[in-house]
């Protein structure tokens, strides 16, 4: 998503005035206590069919791409449109050279703004030659030859976000022009889609989106769909928007549901409220996701302006916890060590990775601060006690609230995936943690 352009109301995109989430707002929005939200996880039941098909919502579901949660780099919220060969190839020989790639962030996805405002004669998008000299095919051989994978952007509407052409109308067109260019990650907008006579606006989005996702399959080519459909439905009431991410874990593998998050011009405080916005709205929708099909609650502020190493930490967590895409959008070419090492975190990185492909959940809630459990395949469990307010304060729950089966010998092993250090308790889990802060252990029954 991106700034509102002047379309109609119908079809415009989410509004993106940053605002605090108040502990009732996050009830309503269904951010649950234990007794409620937690019995489910252990199953994490894959949404079912959007309801009765037809034509091209009959559609085979798309291929599993990503067992696992995506991880990358995109230049967008860094960056915005002041991008060109330089800046994404520079980027991505410090992805490399950070060790960042080795530790999974092997997709390197060039945004919106990367192509001319018109067609060629034949139809096709056409690179800027300004911006890229030597064409996006280029670029993806750089990144290929680097042992990254290449992403591009696009969107299903008549134009992009930012008014460069769209796909629509050349959705087999595009896709075929994508595989062309060997692209292994498209990021598809939904900016400027007019609502089909006859057609509600959920339809017109379905049926674009669908047309994209078959236009994928027919090039041949292996090519990871994310979808913004969600994104462009959170306000039109949770039914609607709940249908709109069950159907985009058909036609693609990953989906945005809502706000994006801020970008490199806006200051610390508006940054930190964007983070734990973008929070709140993706830890409700644990039902929806399943191994290969992904919440996706936006980038990766790591190395960004004004955030405290902290807040970085606490996104890292929260996102490792909720099995999201992680993908950084800064500059890495003058990343700090103390970002760097947030981002390059093993131990959380194996949280969000992990191969059982559960999304965390809120299994204790309390004004300022949120715990959350996630099951993790060897039977371990990521548990995570978040204070989200503005001063110290300590937080308190039990291997049981966590989901943890008792233990033989009475005790458990907590080992902080932050500072490394492994403790014993006989099942209550309590920590102080700074204010903005998110305390994130593996805990373990000791036999």
């Amino acid at each position: 998503m991106r700034r509102p352009v002047h379309i109609s109301s119908a079809t415009r995109p989410p509004r993106r005035t940053l605002t605090r989430l108040s502990a009732a707002a996050l009830s309503a929005a269904g951010v649950l206590s234990a007794a409620a939200a937690f019995p489910a996880a252990a199953t994490n039941t894959a949404p079912g069919p959007a309801g009765p098909a037809s034509g091209a919502r009959a559609a085979a579901v798309y291929p599993n791409l990503t067992p696992r949660p995506p991880m990358g780099w995109n230049n967008w919220s860094y960056y915005m449109c002041d991008i060109d060969e330089k800046v994404i190839l520079g980027n991505a020989r410090a992805l490399v050279k950070s060790g960042l790639a080795a530790k999974g962030y092997d997709t390197v996805t060039v945004d919106d703004c990367w192509m001319l405002k018109q067609r060629d004669a034949r139809g096709n998008l056409v690179p800027d030659p300004a911006r890229f000299p030597r064409g996006m095919a280029y670029v993806g051989r750089e990144l290929h030859r680097m042992g990254l994978k290449f992403g591009i952007y696009e969107d299903v509407g008549k134009l992009t976000c930012e008014k460069y052409p769209g796909s629509f109308g050349h959705y087999q067109q595009d896709a075929d022009l994508f595989a062309k260019w060997k692209v292994d990650y498209l990021k598809m907008d939904g900016c400027n889609l007019p609502t089909a006579r006859g057609k509600t606006k959920e339809q017109t989005y379905q049926d674009a989106y669908r047309a994209v996702s078959q236009a994928l399959r027919k090039t041949g080519r292996d090519i990871v769909f994310s979808v913004s459909a969600p994104a462009y439905f959170q306000y039109d009431g949770d039914r609607v928007w709940h249908q709109v991410i069950r159907w985009s874990s058909q036609v693609g593998n990953l989906w945005r549901e809502g706000r994006d998050i801020a970008v490199e011009k806006h200051n610390g405080a508006r940054k930190w409220s964007s983070i734990k916005y973008n929070y709140a709205y993706n830890a409700k929708l644990a039902p929806f996701q399943r191994p290969g099909r992904w919440n996706d609650p936006d980038f990766l502020l790591a190395g960004d302006s004004g955030l405290s190493t902290r807040q970085i930490q606490s996104q890292m967590a929260l996102w490792a916890m909720m099995a999201a895409p992680l993908i950084s959008s800064t500059d890495l070419t003058k990343i700090s060590p103390a970002a760097l090492r947030v981002l390059g975190n093993r131990d959380v990185i194996a949280v969000d990775q992990d191969p059982k492909g559960v999304q965390g959940r809120v299994v204790q809630q309390g004004p300022g601060y949120d715990v959350l459990s996630k099951p993790l395949r060897n039977g371990d469990r990521a548990v995570a006690l978040f204070n989200s307010g503005d001063t110290p304060r300590t937080l308190s729950t039990t291997a049981r609230t966590a989901g943890l089966p008792r233990a033989g010998t009475g005790r458990y092993e907590l080992r902080d995936l932050v500072t490394r250090r492994t403790s014993r308790t006989d099942g209550k889990i309590s920590v102080r943690v700074p204010a903005h802060a998110t305390v994130l252990y593996r805990v373990r029954p000791v036999r």
